[in-house]
């Protein structure tokens, strides 16, 4: 649900249909946050168990939020410079998410540790093993989130047009373009945090939702919200179920539906 939402802000605001939360260094910045988290919480080998030292593995969706917001700040300053525009936050974004992300699969890489396998199913985004703290985690973020969309619903609708053709509607451009972009930030970061980039959500869902809500634009922000929640579950319990013993991470089973059902909707529209 978080992925949806924030995905149909971003592509709102910066007009483009493939931008997701990996556009604003969101998803490279909890990657490589975890990546380093996971890299100081060691195991120290005694002779009768394995005791887990440093940091707790239980921090982890914390930790991957906090590094989500942190990519996503530093675009967004980085992408001030001269002004703020959607042009200059996608190049930022596109540039400085990947190399974040060249980081942390340096660090990977470099790790030669049997703890890889655990970023990699990071990585790959899956809800195994998430209980009830894990929706107590997001449920702060989900409750301020959602609660101020349907302040920036009107303002939403008139960023999706040049920015001045915006302000000629009296819009405070960079005011509300911060705002929406502060609160799918804030979104995606949280979720990335909790259950890992499932980034084929942010940009399939927000063309479902247009496609369903057609010329009603006030019903997208609802539909991706159902929409995103149903295909993650389906995508969860389809994993389990055909993976047999071992469950398979959410974001496969997204990633091989996802990419039909984008191809449709955009042969449908081009």
């Amino acid at each position: 649900m978080h992925f949806a939402v924030a995905g149909v802000l971003l592509q709102s605001i910066t007009r483009n249909p493939l931008a997701d939360p990996t556009i604003m260094g969101i998803s490279q910045g909890a990657t490589l946050a975890v990546t380093v988290f996971l890299f100081f919480a060691v195991y120290r080998l005694n002779s009768d168990s394995n005791t887990l030292y440093a940091l707790p593995v239980g921090w982890l969706p914390l930790v991957g939020c906090g590094g989500g917001l942190f990519g996503g700040a530093l675009i967004y300053v980085l992408a001030l410079g001269k002004g703020l525009s959607a042009l200059r936050l996608t190049l930022c974004g596109i540039a400085i998410g990947a190399f974040l992300h060249a980081i942390a699969m340096g660090i990977v890489v470099g790790w030669g540790s049997a703890r890889i396998e655990i970023v990699m199913q990071w990585l790959a985004g899956s809800l195994y093993a998430r209980g009830w703290e894990h929706v107590l985690f997001l449920l702060p973020f989900t409750i301020a989130g959602f609660l101020a969309l349907p302040f920036v619903l009107r303002p939403l609708a008139m960023l999706r047009f040049e920015e001045d053709a915006a302000r000629s509607f009296g819009l405070s451009y960079r005011l509300w373009f911060s705002l929406v972009l502060a609160i799918a930030s804030v979104l995606a970061a949280s979720a990335v945090g909790a259950v890992g980039p499932l980034i084929f959500v942010g940009l399939v869902v927000p063309h479902m939702a247009r496609f369903v809500a057609g010329r009603h634009f006030h019903l997208v922000l609802p539909l991706a919200a159902l929409i995103g929640a149903s295909l993650v579950t389906a995508a969860d319990l389809a994993g389990r179920l055909i993976g047999g013993p071992e469950e398979i991470p959410i974001g496969v089973v997204t990633a091989f539906a996802g990419a039909p059902i984008l191809l449709i909707l955009l042969r449908r529209h081009l």
